[in-house]
C-alpha cells in the first residue's frame, strides 16, 4: 500500500483516512520528513504545532 500525506495535518500514513485527524484528502509527494517521538518535550513539535507522535511531511 502506498504512503499518503494528509493535506490537513501533514502526517505520513497508510490506509484510507488519516489516523491523526480523520481527513481523506491526501497527496503523495514528500519533500522532507520529520519523526516526532515525544511531542510533549520536543521543540520541533512545538514549532510545527504537532501534538501527536508520528512521521510528518515538512513540505507537501
Amino acid at each position: 500500500m502506498a504512503r499518503k500525506v494528509c493535506k490537513d495535518c501533514n502526517l505520513i500514513y497508510e490506509g484510507d483516512k488519516c489516523p491523526n485527524c480523520g481527513s481523506q484528502e491526501y497527496g503523495d509527494e514528500v519533500k522532507g520528513k520529520v519523526a516526532i517521538l515525544n511531542p510533549e518535550n520536543s521543540k520541533i513539535a512545538k514549532n510545527m504545532a504537532k501534538k501527536s507522535r508520528g512521521v510528518y511531511s515538512i513540505k507537501n
